[in-house]
């Protein structure tokens, strides 16, 4: 459980600090058009977004039982986020969030990160393809400029009251979030180093300054972005409402601990490492703590921020640490410049993580798979995107735990009629 700093640290030299830097200063880039979009995708206040890159990111990168690990908020949590905040408000998702902390810390301390080999591929697959599904419906609306009365949470309604709303479509709104969508894409292909996601956000949103667009931004919605961290705060805790938040928060703490282990294993294959599974649980309950007492969201270790460090050549926790003292940096200085991000390129971000969370290059290798597992897939991908994400994650495991008993080979029993 001893964080990975701590093993780094002891033969650090300025080499490796420059490297370091320089890929958390990349990572920061990358992570702070994210984080805003993830926050308001979420139903939260866009500065909550980089509040939890801050502290979480900071904490998991200290903390942690990888090297080159990012955390944050991430996709993963938009579905669960916007529930509870919608059911149960802010202060019960700060609640929920500290909760699960607390869980992912007796986790760690149980030795319980290895257990994630006992979840089944196919539901993890299962459940972050349906995950993708609605995070990309639910950024229609900005995407086209849509102006519905109000959109409903549930999926089809959701759709909908999108296409009754098609006549309201902004053709400069839908300009600015395929400007920004082709911007991203073709620099990152062109220069995969290079943190284009910033560049193409920019670009799109200085367009619609330049030409006085009727398109929302960040501080037309939401407002001006504070440019300082709020004070720490501890949430109001009662018995009656731990009860009803339990449920969340085991939800917000399975999905923390499994992708941050995902991530961390994904990491390790890119950098031909070995992480520390407890001590990344650790990691994750402190950062959950920690975001929750400056009121922010859930936060986990990001694959896609982690991918970018491993390219961007960051070799120590370090380059996490400076990525979330960039972040700071931005919001202490350039919060006002911040608020001219348009909603329709953040629409578009957010529309292109989702396609990455889908993983369509697997998708040959799915119908190749067992009839059982073919179909442990869909039930879960179906479950998160018709009913919720606790129930498609509950029926998922426990469906998939029942298929690998049924095919373990079990010898015959024993047991013979008695005489009577």
């Amino acid at each position: 459980m001893k964080p990975k700093i701590l093993t780094t640290l002891q033969s650090y030299s300025r080499q490796l600090f420059l490297a370091d830097a320089l890929a958390g200063v990349t990572v920061a880039m990358v992570a702070l058009p994210l984080s805003l979009a993830i926050a308001i995708a979420s139903g939260a206040d866009p500065a909550k977004g980089l509040i939890t890159a801050i502290i979480g990111g900071f904490i998991i990168s200290a903390l942690g039982g990888s090297r080159v690990q990012i955390g944050g908020p991430t996709g993963a949590f938009i579905v669960v986020v916007f529930g509870v905040i919608a059911e149960h408000g802010y202060d019960g998702l700060v609640l929920a969030t500290f909760m699960a902390g607390l869980i992912l810390l007796i986790a760690g301390g149980l030795h319980a990160g290895r257990l994630i080999q006992l979840i089944p591929e196919p539901v993890i697959n299962g459940f972050t393809i349906g995950i993708a599904i609605i995070i990309a419906t639910s950024q229609l609306k900005d995407l086209f400029g849509l102006t519905p009365e109000q959109v409903p949470a549930e999926f089809f309604a959701k759709l909908e009251t999108l296409w009754g709303a098609r006549v309201t479509l902004s053709p400069a709104a839908l300009a600015i979030g395929v400007t920004a969508m082709i911007l991203i894409v073709v620099l990152r292909r062109i220069f995969p180093r290079f943190p284009g996601l910033i560049v193409a956000i920019a670009a799109a949103s200085a367009i619609v300054a330049a030409m006085g667009l009727p398109v929302d931004t960040i501080h037309s919605r939401f407002g001006d972005l504070p440019r300082t961290l709020p004070m720490p705060t501890v949430p109001f805790v009662s018995g009656a409402r731990i009860v009803e938040l339990l449920p969340s928060a085991l939800v917000i703490a399975f999905l923390a601990g499994v992708e941050s282990l995902l991530s961390a294993m994904v990491a390790d294959r890119m950098i031909a490492g070995r992480h520390r599974p407890n001590a990344e649980l650790i990691a994750q309950g402190a950062a959950n703590l920690g975001s929750a007492f400056f009121g922010g969201l859930p936060a986990t270790g990001a694959i896609a921020r982690t991918a970018t460090n491993v390219r961007a050549g960051g070799k120590t926790p370090v380059a996490g640490i400076v990525h979330a003292l960039a972040i700071l940096l931005v919001m202490l200085v350039a919060a006002p410049l911040a608020g001219f991000m348009a909603m329709p390129a953040l629409a578009g971000l957010l529309i292109l993580t989702a396609w990455n969370m889908c993983e369509f290059h697997r998708w040959k290798g799915y119908l190749k798979d067992r009839r059982s597992d073919q179909l442990l897939l869909v039930l879960t991908l179906v479950l998160t995107v018709i009913a919720d994400l606790t129930v498609a994650i509950s029926v998922g495991v426990a469906v998939g735990l029942a298929i690998r008993l049924y095919r373990r080979d079990t010898p015959p029993s024993d047991w013979t009629e008695p005489h009577r």
